[in-house]
């Protein structure tokens, strides 16, 4: 576990040592802070409107936070492919993949490590949203296990991305071919239940399953069903063990 932690405040440190890291949380930052902006406007809209009507009540979690953390998931499509495009295809590049096969470190530990550390940095943009849900709680009353259960969503969402980046940058030496095939492979993943539509009632059930999106949806509205948690586990173990796979080869042709 040393080795892997190791591993991991490597590639954390070095996201922090070049742009990437403030570029990436910066983007987010913006885009979130955006869509949150634009919610409460539109919900204060609503409550003016509702106020001056008949009435009724308004639930902020339904209209407010689930929109804004659904936005957030297709932000991800972008930044996340900058995150992990550079993890392996770098250490080719440079060259230094080489001397991290030979050290006396297992495949294991590598991609563990470099997938925690990936990881990191998607918790700290995720981080910096909770400026934002402090605002709600401050000025306002919305019910706290809805977000907790989205984050938990987002985090496993975001897990089963990078295990996929991490694969397919594990590829290539190219950061660019890596961050634009890994792009469209998340883009794929987020579209595949629109076939369903084209496709017979046991084929639409089969996509709507490997849809990514679809496995978020009760998370975003406060429900955790262990399916769910059982299909990003599930898909965050077999990208991790693809990758392994990637490195296994890379070190026997090596």
């Amino acid at each position: 576990m040393r080795n892997v932690m190791a591993i991991a405040g490597k590639e954390l440190r070095g996201y922090f040592a070049s742009p990437i890291a403030y570029i990436v949380i910066g983007a987010f930052a913006l885009l979130f802070g955006y869509f949150f902006y634009a919610g409460v406007a539109f919900f204060n809209r609503q409550s003016m409107q509702m106020a001056m009507g008949m009435g009724g009540n308004m639930n902020i979690n339904q209209m407010l936070i689930t929109p804004v953390f659904i936005n957030a998931t297709v932000m991800m499509l972008f930044l996340l492919p900058a995150i992990t495009m550079r993890t392996y295809a770098e250490e080719k590049r440079s060259g230094t993949i080489e001397l991290l096969l030979t050290s006396p470190i297992t495949d294991t530990e590598i991609i563990l490590g470099k997938f925690l550390g990936a990881m990191g940095l998607y918790a700290s943009m995720l981080a910096v949203t909770l400026i934002h849900v402090g605002l709600l709680f401050w000025f306002g009353n919305p019910e706290w296990k809805p977000i907790a259960s989205a984050y938990l969503g987002l985090l496993l969402m975001g897990g089963c991305f990078i295990s996929v980046g991490l694969l397919i940058s594990s590829l290539t030496k190219n950061q660019i071919v890596a961050g634009v095939v890994t792009f469209a492979v998340f883009l794929m993943l987020w579209v595949i239940n629109w076939i369903g539509v084209f496709v017979g009632p046991t084929a639409q059930a089969i996509l709507s399953h490997l849809s990514i999106t679809d496995h978020f949806d009760d998370f975003s509205r406060g429900v955790i069903d262990t399916k769910h948690l059982v299909y990003y586990v599930s898909f965050i173990s077999l990208g991790l063990f693809l990758t392994a796979k990637s490195v296994d080869s890379e070190r026997w042709r090596g």
